[in-house]
């Protein structure tokens, strides 16, 4: 057998290793498989998680650990109609078997050269929520025919939560880092700036949303001070999301690093880390927590798992009157 044969026949078997491998991690028991469409879709909302967990710890807060000032600004909230939607969406996605093998083979190998966000859309997968639009409206404190002129989100991603937003909004703004993410922006409409652009438009905006960016950026502290520069003076509002743990990481192609300005948040609950991002990061640089609330942040999932989960603690700020951000 010359060289070129046997380099075919250890890559074919690769590929069968891989793809058993992948089949052996799938829960086969669920019955996911069947051919039947309408069989399938009844046996996967019987089956959906949603029924089988207790969905509430996605929303649980202790008031009695969470700093006096801060107890009678938390939303309670609980799983809605939108978030079961996302969910069962991303639980059908997952039985499509030879499309999961397919995004896992590609992810297999372009992660040593690309981020995993770059591959997500590449894929066009992958896709985010955080918030339903009745719970952005209940934490905004906003009516649903209320209307503002600018909404800048920053790292929108796909731009799934920013279309959540937008109809609250005359203009809508975003920033990405990905190029295959800043096509799919496009495609969606949205107002596409450079990462550096934001800041020198000429004009302000009415709300920044900043969802789970300040664990994956180098300048964490330096960037709150910039957006509190770019609000509205007086009612412009910052919406910020951070997964609980706060766990700072920078994809830098297919490699994790700490980022240059290390964020350490103090406490092992939930509640006694909103209370060390309160008083360590937002007060220190010119804000004050208006409302917050704790809500799951639901990413699609792949041929191991119908979804993926992590608590997010999501919080409305409004620049302090009586503290002044450090230039």
């Amino acid at each position: 057998m010359c060289p070129l044969q046997l380099r075919k026949l250890l890559f074919v078997g690769w590929v069968v290793g891989y793809v058993a491998f992948l089949l052996s991690i799938k829960r086969m028991w669920t019955g996911k498989y069947i051919r039947n469409p309408v069989v399938r879709s009844l046996l996967v909302n019987m089956l959906s998680d949603l029924d089988t967990i207790d969905v509430t710890k996605w929303y649980r807060c202790n008031p009695d650990q969470l700093e006096e000032s801060l107890q009678p600004l938390f939303i309670q909230n609980q799983l809605d109609a939108d978030t079961r939607a996302f969910v069962e969406q991303s639980e059908e996605k997952s039985t499509y078997l030879f499309t999961q093998i397919y995004y896992s083979l590609v992810s297999t190998v372009l992660s040593p050269l690309v981020s995993r966000t770059s591959i997500n859309g590449f894929l066009g997968r992958g896709s985010m929520f955080v918030f339903s639009k009745n719970q952005f409206q209940q934490l905004m404190r906003i009516e649903p025919d209320w209307v503002a002129d600018r909404l800048l989100d920053l790292g929108a991603g796909d731009g799934g939560v920013t279309k959540v937003m937008a109809p609250h909004f005359t203009e809508v703004y975003v920033t990405e880092v990905s190029l295959t993410m800043k096509r799919r922006l496009r495609k969606k409409k949205f107002k596409l700036l450079g990462i550096d652009a934001w800041q020198e438009t000429g004009f302000k905006y009415d709300v920044i949303s900043c969802l789970n960016l300040l664990d994956r950026c180098d300048d964490p502290l330096h960037l709150l001070k910039d957006i509190r520069q770019s609000l509205v003076p007086g009612t412009g509002r910052l919406i910020v999301a951070a997964v609980i743990p706060f766990q700072p990481w920078l994809e830098i192609g297919g490699r994790w690093e700490r980022p240059r300005e290390y964020i350490k948040i103090q406490g092992k609950t939930w509640e006694e880390q909103v209370n060390s991002l309160t008083n360590e990061v937002f007060r220190k640089v010119g804000f004050e927590v208006e409302s917050f609330t704790r809500l799951p942040y639901l990413c699609e999932g792949d041929i191991a798992r119908d979804y993926y989960l992590l608590d997010d603690a999501v919080f409305v700020l409004k620049s302090s009157d009586d503290q002044v951000a450090a230039p």
